[in-house]
């Protein structure tokens, strides 16, 4: 230790990095001679609000040929089809600047978040037809009595919405328990030890639901806004936390007959306490009914031998968009030919044979009310049918995994860097 300088201050000095005395507070004082350890901190330029979040569905010409030029991505060919990039491109392009980060940019182009988004676009697209029928149904039931062919035909719809409320609840705990490609993204690292930012957590997942209700409604032709939010919402936090349907106070679910309730909302329904409380999703996953074990590892197992229903999920779900249109199979409007819609994704109208424009959608892009159009903008979602349940499972789990649909890194560093040209000119 050294002396005391004439000016006082530190009483004595340090040397290897052990204890020195200060004056000023009269006490021992530990200094480390090995480099601070540096913590990482989450910043973000402006709260993203977790309320109702408006998304721009109003761009002018001379913003869809700025986006047309530095944003939308490049056709590679005559046949070039709608991806779900596409799709989330535009969601990117008019969406909030407060709810963008990097960190959800990131997230979005994920293989996990577009077998996630995928997943559920089939299942909300399948939910609204099924909705519809069933309301069609229980109007005929009016002038007819039911038959045996009734409770098959039900109990096929209700099987089928459950399993896609599978293939979503699957992607969606993996990103919850930060496995795979998501580990980065979990609250407390990619290693689990830190600290829990459950704040930061909420509103990253905040934010990415709704940027998934914007997806989902941009997928399937923008329609039925109302419908997609609560059924999504409801799904991910079951009824008592909806805060959608606390605000429009629809009442949708009490409205629907015991049968449609039934169907539309599965086997797996629970009403427990609220801090016993499960979303349906995670009810779907710890329900006890008959399921094939392999639809949990589709577009991330690959197995041998697979039947014709998971074959079609898996191709959905997890294959380029190109094998969608080789097997003529469509996910709302991806999959279908880019050069039948505008920059926007809107369709482009086709001249009839006495030469007036016939648009396949109302021209109205309203989200409250939209009409129901006589040519329907895709087909029909139909699910293959079930296989007999299997009783002999092979000796080995299969270990080789399937390789992920790659994502594009053009567009991924495209709107990175939008992002940060915004928020600099904040």
């Amino acid at each position: 230790m050294e002396d005391e300088d004439d000016e006082g201050g530190f009483g004595g000095a340090f040397e290897d990095g052990h204890w020195i005395w200060d004056d000023e507070t009269e006490a021992l004082v530990f200094v480390s001679d090995h480099p601070p350890v540096i913590v990482e901190s989450v910043h973000m330029a402006t709260k993203a609000p977790t309320g109702t979040i408006e998304f721009r569905d109003d761009v002018d010409l001379i913003e869809q040929i700025r986006y047309r030029r530095r944003y939308q991505r490049k056709i590679m060919g005559q046949n070039d089809v709608i991806t779900l990039q596409d799709v989330k491109d535009i969601a990117l392009y008019t969406a909030p600047v407060n709810i963008l980060s990097p960190m959800l940019i990131n997230l979005l182009h994920m293989p996990t978040t577009e077998r996630f988004l995928r997943a559920i676009i089939l299942s909300c697209g399948y939910y609204i037809q099924i909705s519809d029928e069933m309301t069609d149904r229980m109007l005929m039931l009016e002038k007819k009595l039911r038959t045996p062919d009734c409770e098959r035909i039900e109990n096929t719809f209700r099987e089928n919405l459950s399993d896609l409320r599978g293939l979503v609840a699957k992607e969606y705990c993996t990103m919850l328990l930060g496995g795979a490609d998501t580990k980065k993204f979990h609250h407390m690292g990619p290693l689990k030890k830190r600290r829990s930012l459950s704040d930061k957590d909420a509103r990253l997942f905040e934010t990415l639901l709704r940027m998934t209700i914007q997806i989902v409604w941009l997928a399937l032709g923008r329609k039925r806004f109302n419908q997609i939010e609560l059924e999504i919402q409801r799904i991910f936090k079951s009824e008592i936390f909806n805060n959608v349907e606390h605000t429009l106070k629809t009442g949708y679910i009490a409205q629907m007959l015991p049968m449609e309730q039934t169907v539309l909302l599965g086997p797996c329904v629970r009403h427990d306490k609220k801090l016993n409380t499960r979303s349906p999703l995670m009810n779907e996953v710890f329900c006890d009914r008959p399921m094939d074990y392999r639809l949990m590892g589709l577009g991330i197992v690959k197995y041998p031998e697979i039947t014709t229903r998971l074959n079609f999920f898996r191709l959905v779900v997890a294959c380029p968009e190109e094998q969608l249109m080789a097997a003529n199979i469509t996910l709302g409007i991806i999959g279908m030919l880019r050069n039948k819609f505008d920059t926007m994704l809107r369709p482009i109208p086709q001249a009839t044979s006495d030469g007036k424009a016939r648009s396949s959608v109302t021209n109205t892009t309203s989200r409250s009310s939209v009409k129901k159009s006589k040519v329907p903008l895709y087909p029909p979602f139909v699910i293959p049918a079930k296989c007999p349940p299997e009783t002999d499972f092979p000796s080995t789990f299969p270990d080789e995994t399937e390789t992920p649909n790659p994502v594009s890194a053009i567009q991924h560093k495209r709107w990175l860097n939008r992002l940060k040209r915004l928020l600099g000119r904040q």
